[in-house]
Parts: C-alpha cells; structure tokens; sequence
C-alpha cells in the first residue's frame, strides 16, 4: 500500500471560483485544467474537488440531483474524466466530495417521494405526517428543520428545504451509495471527502434534543457501520484510495472512533482550523490530535482554511482570531497587515507537523475575507435563512486572481459571479510568482521543503511562553506567537518573515535544520 494520502498536501478547488474556462463568469473544469500547471508549480499531492455534480444550487452544489454527472456549468463527464486522467499524468491525485447525508429536493427519487402520499420512495427520506411539525429540531443553518408538503405531510431536511435528508435505515439509499462509489472509482478517482459525516443515522423515534442525552441526528453509533462497508469497497480497489471525514465533533474521543482501521483513514482537524492564534492552545490541540490519532494509526490533518470559513488573513487581524459559526460577522475591525504576517507564519507553523495538510485556494495567495459583496449578489442560503444576520460564506468563495490590473484578473472573459476587490491586482498569481517574498513564493519553498522533512514523531523543544518550537529528527520548526523576539538556535531554512539579528520576532515561524 503506498498510503500516499499519509503526509500529502491536499488542495481544495471550489470550482466556481477558481478558474472559468468558457467566459460565462463561472468557474469550470476547462479552467482547472487549463491552471494544473499552477498547482504542480506550488507543490501539491492531490486536488479535493467542492461537489461538481448537477445541482439547483441552492447550497453551492451540497443539494445533489445526480450523483452520477456532472454540474453542466462545470462541463461534462467526459471533461471530468478527461481532468481526471490529466491530473494522473502529472503527478496529482484526484479527490471528490461525496454528499450522503440529504440529496437535492430535485433528484428523482423525493420528486417521485412528492408525487404521492403512497409512494414507495417516501420510505427512503423522513416523512411524517400530522398537524404539527414532528419535533422542534433546529437545522444546521438556522430555523426548523421540517418543511410542510402540498399534501400535509413533512419532511426533514438539517440544512435548506431544498435538501432532504435520506433515511440512511433503508436499504437501498445504502446500496445506491455503494454504487455511487463504484461509478467514480471505476473512472480513476483516489479518494472521497465525506460531507457531514456524522449527520447521517437519525433516531428513528424522532426525541427532543436535550443536554444529557444522546443527540437524535448528531453522531450515532449505527453511521459507523455505513463507513465500514464502504472501506471494504474502496480497500478492494487497492490500498492507494483514501476517505476522509467531515467529522464537526467537540469529544475528541467520540471523533477517534471514525478513524478505527476498517472506517475513515482520516478526518478533518476542524479543531485546529478554529484555534485562536495563541501559542498555550494551538499547543493543546496539537497534542490532543496526536493522542488521539496515535493509537490508531491515522493520519492527523492540519487544516487553515476552507470553503466554509473566513479567510485566516482576516481573521488573524481580529482581536479574536479564533473562528465559530456563531461569532461569524461582518464589519469587525481587521488589520490586513497583522492578518498576513500571521498567516504566512499559520502556514508554516501547519505545514511542519506530521501528517497530511490542507490548503484551500486563494490560501497560497494570501487573500481576505471579501466583506462588501452587495446584498443582491449574495447566493449562500446561511445569508438568507439568518435573516441577513450572519453574513454567509460567500466572502471566501470569491474567484481567484491570476492576472492583469483588472478585474476578472484573468479569471475569464466574463463577469465573475462574484464581485473581486481591485486591491487583488497585488495578489494576482502572476504578481507573486515574481516576488520572492511573496505568500506563493512562501508556499512554494514551504511545499518544497515539506519533501525533505523526516517522516518521524514531533518532540517538543524548551521554549519560552508564547512560543512553539518541536523538532521531527534533524528538522526543527519555531513559532514566535509571544510579543516580544526570541533567539533560536539552527541553520534557517525557511522563515515566513524577515529575522532581526538573530532574534525570531512576533508573528514569525522558522524552519531549522540542526
């Protein structure tokens, strides 16, 4: 088994926004293709891909009408497997998102479940008629989780009305699945990221939430068998395909139980991703996810940033640079500078510790949180269902910038779907190829480097408070999170800021070779 997935460096491609192919203002897979050169030039292993499926869109492609296409604003599947193949000859591994938890209200099995109160595929959702909703469960985005059908029925949806949950209980939502796998591994595809993995299983008897009890939809014990058979399938495709968990759990016991031998091979470090830039707690999840990944066997993730969070730049330039749903909000005062300095030190910081990494596109660049969309180009449903009250995720789903002074910045020929900042014509990728302090310069040698780092545990090294220093055999990484320089001892290999005298200042990471 080659376990490339083990200490790869894996990178996020949100379709719409990373390059548009065709000038409709959409990203798409000609774009990718047209930019792989990009993504061997920065140094990763493989490409997760945000669902590329046919979709309404009413959550950004989350509401899947087909499994088995592609969005046709994407392309086609022949394009998919084309990208596919060419991806494989350049050396990058190809990941997918899969969306088990609720399928679009468009597929045809709840339009057939719709058509009628005796319709055998109402059995594969939760239906449930009466008066009254049949519980007062809250969805994942807000407000109630049951919608009201002509008919008088309800259905269950954790996120938008437009996604129905399946009922996970019945048989044959589990076969579909299976052969959903089957489909895209048939086509060459090395691994799946599991949406909401922890959603799928509901207590069948439908019992309020209350503390103290277990959660009815939140990390039943039965979902562990569902990604027991599909390990068995992957695993007899060869040992080289991976499956990785979106696993939002707070009981870091609890979440170790995905990642068993026959389950997950990994899972998302989302504690990680929302710690605050303070030495004393980044050091405090950083043991616990090696405690708890250990024994097991797994691979830890270290993951800065994604499709649904805001960008780290923005963040760490907040007087709380920690990030939660329920904090999320616009208008906050934000120091760019501090946020960028920060980052790049983020980035090296994440990409020393053993195990496989993320970065989600726009990352190596170095861009923030778009914050002044107007309201009316605003697409994400956490926007809407709020009440405009949290500003959704849109502000890190701007397209990228490749070029020129101008907007779209060689992101097409059309008018993005998103409005980007003119300030972006400093953080073009063409910009900061050329720019060796640039963040991609800094990315680049990061990835570069990351190839030599010995494949062996993290000891911690005698630091200072506010500081983080860990050697992996001759390597050593430092992080100075404190207010005051620090001396180091090592010959520097790669530092995410400029080093006065000596001294490591705040806010900068080096990289040693003793």
């Amino acid at each position: 088994m080659s376990a490339w997935w083990r200490d790869a460096v894996i990178y996020q491609v949100y379709p719409r926004s990373f390059a548009d192919g065709n000038g409709d203002g959409i990203g798409d897979l000609a774009g990718v293709r047209a930019h792989l050169d990009h993504l061997v030039d920065l140094g990763v292993d493989a490409i997760w891909f945000s669902p590329w499926y046919p979709s309404p869109q009413a959550d950004a492609g989350y509401d899947v009408a087909d499994y088995r296409d592609i969005e046709p604003i994407f392309g086609t599947l022949a394009e998919a497997e084309s990208l596919i193949r060419a991806a494989h000859s350049v050396g990058l591994k190809i990941i997918i998102d899969i969306v088990p938890n609720h399928v679009s209200a468009a597929h045809p099995w709840f339009q057939a479940a719709l058509a009628s109160p005796d319709a055998p595929e109402r059995e594969l959702f939760w239906f449930r008629p009466g008066p009254e909703r049949p519980t007062d469960w809250e969805g994942e985005f807000g407000g109630p989780a049951w919608t009201r059908t002509p008919d008088g029925a309800w259905y269950l949806h954790l996120f938008d009305k437009a996604q129905p949950d399946l009922n996970w209980n019945h048989p044959r939502v589990r076969e579909e699945h299976l052969d959903i796998l089957r489909f895209w591994l048939d086509r060459g595809v090395d691994g799946f990221r599991v949406d909401s993995a922890a959603l799928l299983v509901k207590d069948p008897a439908l019992p309020p939430v209350v503390d103290g009890r277990p959660h009815p939809f939140h990390d039943l014990d039965d979902v562990h068998e569902i990604y027991r058979s599909w390990r068995r399938l992957i695993d007899s495709y060869g040992g080289d395909r991976t499956l990785i968990g979106e696993v939002w759990l707070p009981d870091p016991e609890r979440f170790a139980r995905y990642l068993r031998p026959d389950e997950m091979h990994s899972a998302f470090n989302l504690e990680f991703l929302c710690s605050p830039w303070d030495a004393g707690r980044l050091r405090e999840v950083i043991d616990e996810t090696i405690r708890v990944h250990e024994p097991l066997g797994a691979v830890a993730t270290w993951v800065l940033s994604n499709h649904d969070v805001t960008r780290p730049v923005t963040r760490y330039g907040r007087a709380e640079t920690g990030f939660s749903f329920a904090a999320k909000r616009e208008g906050i005062p934000t120091d760019l500078r501090l946020g960028t300095v920060r980052a790049r030190a983020a980035a090296l910081l994440s990409l020393a510790l053993p195990g496989a990494a993320y970065v989600y596109q726009g990352e190596e660049l170095g861009l923030e949180e778009v914050e002044d969309i107007p309201p009316a180009l605003r697409q994400d449903p956490m926007w809407h269902r709020s009440g405009h009250r949290d500003p959704g995720r849109d502000g890190c789903r701007v397209p990228l910038p490749w070029s020129g002074e101008e907007p779209p910045f060689g992101f097409g020929t059309g008018t993005p779907w998103l409005p980007q900042p003119r300030a972006w014509k400093d953080r073009t990728v063409a910009v900061q190829r050329a720019d060796p302090a640039s963040m991609l310069s800094l990315y680049r040698a990061a990835l570069r480097l990351r190839r030599t780092v010995p494949a062996v545990a993290l000891t911690w090294l005698d630091s200072v408070p506010g500081v983080l220093a860990f050697r992996r055999g001759a390597f050593a990484c430092v992080a100075n999170l404190s207010t005051a320089p620090v001396p180091f001892d090592g010959d520097v290999l790669l530092a995410s800021g400029p080093l006065e005298d000596g001294l490591l200042p705040p806010d900068t990471t080096v990289w040693l070779a003793l």
